[in-house]
């Protein structure tokens, strides 16, 4: 029987099908079967299960999928979720701060699998009007790039409206740093999702997990969004050096300028990316966002 993985506890799915749900686990030789990630089954994957023992016995092939490093390094890839249509980066501006290091990372991450990405700031209610005039020169930053934003007081319900038609008819991946509100802004687009929420740890003003596991969330037909634990970065999994440059967009376009076809953008001669950035034609943030991800190459680095 095939289906559709809603959720992920550890080693424990559930698998929807026309049926039902059932309770499911992996079969051990599936689990070695040359998968180099800790999750081979991931939400959002269609699957081939058993419904009478209970195992998933094969995985249909993924339209995409999006990773991060996990903290168990001994693997090479942890698996987000699969089959996924739009990624949306939850950030807030405080209550916790999100680098703008770690929003960059996601974006290219999400580029790499070739995901449209959406940033969307919540608890813009917290915001005085220094960090307001923070918020719009990020907006002004992301958008200038190609990237899609939008402004949320989940907590109020200001923008809800907006997001949900965002998602419409959409398999959505929503994540982003512990505290940023994904649980809120879940259980204000689907009462009685009952998703956990959270304080702030008043010590180091940084959310504190409460959600643990994927889970996909049926907002209408063929209207999904996926939940994800907290997450603390993304590492350059997969990815090459000299491949890095692709997966920012305007540090790309930019270097079919320079004069060297295979530019590293880090001191060459006719570097028409750093031109860009000593005109402030590039963003400082983005380029040192770059330079990082490429200093992660061959490193056991996580952020």
């Amino acid at each position: 029987m095939e289906g559709l993985v809603i959720k992920n506890t550890g080693s424990d799915y559930i698998v929807r099908s026309p049926q039902g749900d059932f309770p499911c686990k992996v079969k051990g030789n599936f689990r070695i079967r040359g998968i180099k990630s800790t999750n081979p089954v991931a939400v959002g994957d269609r699957v081939v299960f058993d419904p009478d023992g209970g195992y998933i016995t094969d995985v249909c092939d993924r339209r995409n999928y999006i990773v991060r490093r996990p903290t168990n390094l001994s693997k090479q890839l942890h698996i987000i979720a699969a089959n996924i249509d739009q990624s949306l980066l939850i950030v807030t501006v405080k209550e916790p701060v999100t680098a703008t290091t770690f929003i960059d990372r996601f974006l290219a991450s999400s580029e790499a699998y070739g995901i449209p990405a959406v940033i969307v700031f919540n608890k813009t209610d917290l915001l005085d009007s220094e960090e307001l005039e923070y918020l719009d020169a990020l907006e002004y930053l992301y958008r200038s790039i190609g990237y899609g934003t939008l402004r949320l007081s989940a907590l109020h319900g200001d923008g809800l409206s907006s997001l949900r038609a965002l998602l419409s008819g959409k398999i959505s991946l929503l994540s982003g740093n512990s505290g940023v509100g994904k649980s809120t802004i879940i259980n204000g687009i689907l009462p009685g999702a009952n998703a956990r929420t959270g304080d702030i740890s008043s010590s180091h003003h940084k959310g504190m997990h409460t959600t643990t596991f994927s889970e996909m969330y049926e907002l209408d037909h063929g209207t999904y969004i996926i939940d994800t634990p907290g997450i603390k970065g993304f590492g350059t999994v997969n990815m090459a050096a000299d491949e890095i440059s692709h997966y920012f967009p305007e540090i790309f376009r930019t270097g079919r300028n320079c004069r060297f076809s295979n530019c590293t953008h880090t001191g060459e001669p006719g570097c028409a990316v750093l031109s860009a950035l000593e005109n402030h034609l590039i963003a400082r943030s983005r380029y040192e966002s770059y330079i990082s991800m490429r200093s992660d190459i061959g490193e056991s680095k996580y952020r």
